[in-house]
């Protein structure tokens, strides 16, 4: 064992004696919750290892799919007055969260609907998409309930003005410059069935 003492801010060592050897004590047995919680640790473990792999991957698809356009989706034609219009149609709800971002472009009376299952009020951001659009909510008939104009890159909602199945997204202006507002008539062949009936 080594005496220290202080002197003027320096240490110095006075005097050594030898130090006795101390017993270490005898390993002691856990009790079987230790086992337990053992096992515990490494399950978080591999679940968090699990759960960063995964997120992982969806950051990857996430990044290859920002990276490129999303494809063209199969179109339907819609008649809005003396005007068509191909549409093409996101009705899975993978191809309705991608809508038309990363899009540079519509052609002409060029668009894209927006099929639900059931009828709820339907709410639409801008976020990764890069041109400015014009959306109109739709009845089940075909009928216009509610159009919003929605600016690239925003975050803010438009909502349907009441629960609609369908969502039609065109350049923006496009409804306003063929004087088409709410209340106006789509149809479409097999689309709007109620149109048909009246």
């Amino acid at each position: 064992m080594a005496v220290v003492t202080k002197e003027n801010e320096n240490y110095a060592i006075l005097a050594t004696t030898p130090t006795k050897a101390v017993p270490m004590p005898a390993p002691v047995a856990l009790p079987a919750r230790a086992g337990r919680v053992r096992r515990l640790c490494r399950t978080l473990s591999r679940r968090a290892a699990a759960v960063a792999v995964a997120a992982a991957s969806l950051a990857a698809l996430a990044a290859s799919a920002a990276a490129q356009p999303n494809p063209r989706l199969p179109q339907v034609t819609i008649q809005a007055g003396i005007h068509l219009i191909r549409a093409e149609v996101a009705d899975t709800p993978a191809t309705r969260a991608i809508g038309l971002m990363l899009r540079e472009r519509l052609g002409p009376n060029e668009g894209m609907l927006f099929v639900f299952q059931h009828k709820a009020p339907q709410c639409f951001w801008m976020k990764n998409t890069l041109i400015p659009l014009s959306i109109a909510f739709i009845d089940d008939d075909g009928r216009i309930a509610n159009i919003a104009d929605m600016q690239p890159h925003s975050e803010d909602s438009h909502c349907s003005a009441k629960p609609v199945r369908f969502a039609l997204e065109m350049d923006q202006g496009w409804f306003a410059r063929r004087g088409i507002a709410a209340g106006n008539q789509l149809s479409s062949a097999g689309l709007f069935p109620a149109a048909s009936t009246k």
